[in-house]
């Protein structure tokens, strides 16, 4: 059992032990503390701080769970001179993140037969499921893949798909710097090349609910904001190509030993400045400009639906925000009173800047940057904004965390009318697969009102809007 010592509101102390190059940080109220086993996440935040050139904390948000090497809402900084880059501290589905979008109407004009007609209409547009490729949309060339790695998200909107103002809406202008096509596996190319415009399966979905409540309206206002109206939540990554760039990393830095000396071999890393270490984050930002890609023209395909179903035009849906959550980053932020560049690891963790962020564009940097939330396809998710945290990197968690394992709940759920169940909840659910949608019903999260609450009194951001679904597409 680990003695963790409360060092300030939701926040708890790991002290080191043999072998930790950094204390842990956990990020938790008492409830979610007692709520939650943690025992063998918090293993992995121990693991985690063995890395050499680790700095800080190894840190675990209030969404914390097991994951392939680092916990599922871990964050680690790196020294780029001393410290190592991991594959596990990133995840396989490289760049995961989530998307918001708010549409000029309420939830009155999707109740109904127009919001089963609307439901229908994306689950024709965007493809879901395991493996799926988009059938209409021609499939990548090595030219379209080396722009894509050059440009981010704007090679999809010079494709059409999408608008110029949305670059401003989306972390880091929608690219990664670095990326190289070069870098990455002929495997590679070929899994991605039918994927872009896809939502894949797991815990992905596109969502279409209502802004329930306003919690700082200020901010609210300044983002365009407004309690009632509707919003589209897409959360999808890189899919297959990321997936390989991951596995194609992870057999390679393990057969060349990188793994001996770490508790974990999942934990498998490669020093930043050699040559392994750079192919892979040029491998990493090819699929995280990938999944920049990706959720462009899902929201793209999203905002088609809404225009041939009930008139409204795509420009009218502005993209609120877009943000990562499997992703390390070179980042400059204060330690030890002076300002270092460091490799910021944050495996389902999503960044949290603050206002007079330097990276931020105009209208976040007054506020803090959004943070998005989402929590289960039952009960809500959250907009938050940043606080710029010192201590966890201005970082924050990324969504409610699961509370139970996919076979769990798919045995809970077994033999009972999923579908129907959510109906009688207030929410249509469309999925390519039933078992997926059993893997995935709110029980199997965390109450993601608790975390967002850890969140806030950890001052990692700050509540803005509650968001709760009607209508949701999965895999």
């Amino acid at each position: 059992m680990y003695n963790l010592k409360k060092i300030a509101p939701a926040t708890y102390l790991m002290e080191k032990r043999p072998g930790m190059n950094v204390p842990g940080l956990i990020i938790a109220t008492e409830d979610l503390i007692q709520e939650i086993d943690f025992e063998k996440p918090l293993d992995q935040v121990r693991n985690v701080a063995f890395l050499p050139g680790i700095v800080g904390y190894s840190i675990a948000m209030p969404d914390i769970h097991w994951g392939y090497g680092f916990p599922i809402g871990g964050v680690a900084a790196m020294d780029p001179e001393t410290g190592v880059i991991s594959p596990g501290g990133v995840g396989y589905d490289i760049n995961c993140g989530v998307r918001l979008a708010t549409v000029p109407e309420t939830l009155s004009c999707i109740q109904g037969a127009h919001g089963e007609k609307l439901l229908q209409k994306i689950f024709e547009l965007v493809p879901s499921g395991v493996g799926r490729g988009h059938k209409k949309i021609r499939g990548l060339s090595n030219r379209d893949y080396k722009e894509l790695a050059e440009k981010g998200a704007r090679f999809s909107i010079e494709q059409g798909h999408g608008f110029a103002q949305d670059l401003e809406h989306i972390e880091s202008n929608g690219i990664i710097e670095g990326a190289d096509i070069a870098a990455v596996s002929e495997r590679a190319l070929e899994r991605g090349k039918n994927q872009l415009g896809t939502i894949g399966s797991g815990n992905h979905f596109v969502e279409i609910g209502e802004i329930e409540e306003i919690y700082q309206s200020e901010i609210a206002d300044s983002w365009n904001i407004k309690q009632g109206q509707l919003y589209i939540l897409i959360h999808s990554g890189s899919r297959g190509f990321g997936h390989q760039v991951c596995q194609d990393t992870l057999d390679h830095f393990i057969g060349k030993g990188y793994s001996e000396g770490l508790p974990d071999k999942q934990l498998v890393a490669a020093p930043i400045k050699s040559p392994d270490g750079q192919e892979y984050f040029h491998a990493m930002a090819t699929a995280a400009n990938f999944a920049f890609n990706n959720r462009q023209m899902i929201l793209h395909e999203v905002r088609q639906a809404f225009h041939e179903v009930l008139g409204i035009a795509p420009e009218k849906i502005p993209l609120i925000y877009d943000v990562c959550h499997n992703i390390a980053k070179f980042e400059t932020h204060e330690f030890e009173g002076k300002k270092r560049r460091l490799c910021i690891h944050r495996k389902g963790a999503t960044r949290a800047f603050g206002p007079g962020a330097e990276e931020l564009n105009p209208i976040f940097k007054k506020t803090g940057q959004p943070v998005l939330v989402p929590g289960d396809m039952g009960r809500a998710s959250h907009l938050m904004v940043g606080k710029a945290n010192p201590l966890t990197w201005s970082s924050s968690c990324h969504g409610a965390g699961r509370a139970r394992s996919r076979v769990k709940s798919a045995r809970t759920w077994k033999g009972r009318d999923i579908f129907d169940y959510m109906k009688k909840e207030g929410v249509s659910v469309m999925a390519t697969s039933g078992k997926t949608v059993a893997e995935e019903m709110p029980d199997a999260y965390k109450d993601v009102d608790k975390v967002v609450d850890a969140v806030e009194k950890a001052q990692l951001a700050g509540k803005v809007a509650r968001l709760t679904p009607r209508l949701v597409i999965k895999g």
